[in-house]
């Protein structure tokens, strides 16, 4: 059987969207077991899943960080100001700038590649969990860690996304009284150029 010219299009079409979605699959599936990967396909598979979380992350970050400075400059939307002082933890409005203003992507993903294996540890694969973060509330969703303290057992955070994991972490650091020193520290740079990973 012949195919019209109109149907080899929508036929190539039909298999670019198959191929296409395979890929998108296979780079963003919850996966417990992953295929022999060179260390380079390792990281080109790390780039795909963990470098566009950050950037949607750090965009929405730097978005909400301009509109809370420019209130603050005019004294607009106090009430929200003093949500978010709460949420925080923070008690003044430096302070508060200090804690919504992202950190630099290249030290995000530079943690994510260590602290994940270049997203191939078990804890990623299982719970999207990137950093490493433990969990200590027994009614949110996560897994046990193989090997325990004693005899207790150590469990870390289930995520939905690697988004919702990428958020958490840039929360975290943001609010956590260990990273006081690391968010003034931030505030003297923008963002570090990821030449090779």
């Amino acid at each position: 059987m012949k195919l019209t010219s109109f149907q080899s299009k929508i036929l190539v079409v039909l298999i670019s969207i198959f191929l296409v979605s395979a890929v998108i699959y296979f780079y963003t599936a919850k996966d417990t077991t992953l295929p022999k990967m060179t260390v380079q396909e390792k990281k080109a598979r790390f780039k795909a899943l963990i470098i566009p979380a950050v950037d949607e992350v750090y965009d929405e970050l730097m978005v909400q960080y301009k509109d809370v400075a420019a209130s603050l400059k005019s004294g607009d939307n106090a009430d929200d100001i003093a949500d978010l002082k709460v949420e925080y933890k923070a008690t003044s409005d430096a302070e508060l700038l200090r804690a919504l203003k992202p950190h630099p992507k290249s030290i995000a993903i530079a943690q994510a590649a260590m602290e994940s294996s270049w997203a191939t540890s078990r804890f990623f694969r299982e719970a999207y969990n990137i950093f490493g973060v433990w969990s200590f509330d027994e009614d949110e969703p996560r897994i046990a860690a193989l090997q325990k303290r004693g005899d207790k057992t150590i469990w870390v955070k289930e995520y939905s996304s690697v988004k919702a994991s990428v958020s958490d972490y840039y929360r975290t650091i943001a609010r956590g009284d260990a990273f006081k020193e690391f968010r003034i520290l931030k505030m003297k740079t923008d963002d570090l150029s990821l030449i090779h990973i």
